[in-house]
């Protein structure tokens, strides 16, 4: 146990990694995975959540600390109807291995009603995380904030002092998708399958991953524009579907305007286009998905899809069109753009996995699946072949 009184360091930016924007709250620093500029585009209220939420932010510091505290408020969801959702999870990396995974409890209580649409906050207190014990020689230390629970940052305490980490000359890997990018139903936040697939390919992620938000919105794009990046991964297609916001008619120049939007600021960094994982409901069946309420009566939370498939003759999107145009798509801008490339998403969750590993909702992942698409997307997309290969010293 540690002798030494603890010190008190601010929370600044070279403290932190994986945001866009750090607001400074009445309280301390919320984090954000939009820059202030795109947040201000916005007017729907589930991106506003999705982007507050730090999948990929980590806090990264030097120091001989043998107890590192963090004081944070988390704000906690509570679905009617459905199962108590577990506390996030903070998982401690130290020298790149994982040391330790805690959560804290109080905060914030965001109750969301699905079947009316409706959400309410009731304000709670900060908690407090403690890891102790740790190796008292000189270490780098990750604290990475849970993926889905927006995490206010009061205090970091520490009984040694702290430095930044100098940057390790990783590429910058840089990834946007829906919610199983930002992390559904993973075990914790380095294993979500963005952070693992970072792991594996010995990159440096941020994740741009939010859920029910990757609909190509243009001030998304811009963000993507504007982020320093040395890799580039979308991920699009099924909040497409599920939110049955486009026809295919606006589906097709859309994805072209998106990807001119970040060839604007990215001309010629290897870019993946990659199609929709395989979802068994959304395959040739339009959105939009709604609640399952009968399997919300037995206190599950489960989804359907309600569109017609005989309503694809009007141009409703299905999984199935999307990866068929996304291919078509990015094989005619390849011609132009020789670092434009395609992925399947069935290569990294298809119908054999979806017999072994079937989505629990009908709509997310579970956690073993996420380190299956995270160890496949590595092998696909950073071996030495790959489209997004990092050069190893």
């Amino acid at each position: 146990m540690s002798t030494h009184p603890l010190i008190t360091t601010p929370l600044t930016e070279d403290l932190l990694r994986g945001a866009l924007d750090l607001e400074r709250t009445g309280h301390g620093l919320l984090p954000h995975r939009l820059p202030a500029r795109a947040r201000a585009r916005n007017t729907d209220g589930q991106l506003a959540m999705a982007e507050a939420q730090p999948s990929g932010v980590r806090l990264v510091l030097r120091t001989r600390a043998t107890v590192v505290e963090l004081d944070t408020v988390p704000t906690k969801r509570v679905y009617v109807g459905a199962p108590p959702r577990p506390d996030g999870v903070y998982d401690l990396l130290v020298d790149g291995r994982l040391a330790g995974r805690a959560s804290v409890a109080g905060g914030n209580t965001l109750t969301i009603d699905m079947a009316t649409g409706s959400a309410e906050v009731l304000p709670g207190p900060a908690g407090t995380l403690r890891f102790s014990g740790l190796s008292a020689g000189l270490k780098d230390i990750e604290i990475w904030l849970p993926h889905n629970e927006t995490t206010e940052l009061i205090a970091l305490r520490t009984d040694a002092p702290v430095e930044p980490v100098p940057g390790r000359g990783r590429a910058v890997w840089l990834h946007h998708g829906s919610s199983i990018s930002h992390g559904s139903d993973a075990a914790s936040p380095t294993t979500t399958w963005p952070a693992r697939a970072a792991a594996l390919g010995g990159v440096e992620l941020v994740n741009l991953g939010f859920g029910g938000g990757a609909l190509l919105d243009p001030f998304t794009a811009r963000a993507l524009r504007d982020t320093p990046a040395d890799r580039i991964s979308v991920k699009l297609g099924i909040n497409l579907v599920n939110t049955d916001v486009m026809r295919l008619r606006a589906f097709t120049p859309a994805v072209h305007g998106f990807l001119d939007t970040i060839r604007e600021g990215h001309p010629t960094t290897p870019l993946l286009v990659v199609s929709p994982v395989l979802c068994p409901i959304h395959e040739n069946t339009p959105g939009p998905s709604a609640p399952d309420h009968s399997a919300l009566s037995e206190g599950k939370l489960s989804f359907r899809a309600a569109g017609d498939p005989a309503e694809t003759a009007a141009g409703k999107l299905t999984l199935s069109i999307i990866r068929a145009e996304l291919a078509r798509i990015v094989e005619q801008r390849a011609a132009e753009d020789p670092n434009l490339h395609y992925l399947d998403g069935r290569e990294l969750y298809g119908e054999a996995d979806a017999v072994e590993l079937p989505l629990p909702d009908a709509l997310h992942p579970d956690a073993a699946t996420h380190l299956r698409i995270g160890e496949r997307f590595a092998e696909l997309a950073f071996r030495a072949d790959g489209p997004l290969a990092v050069a190893v010293d």
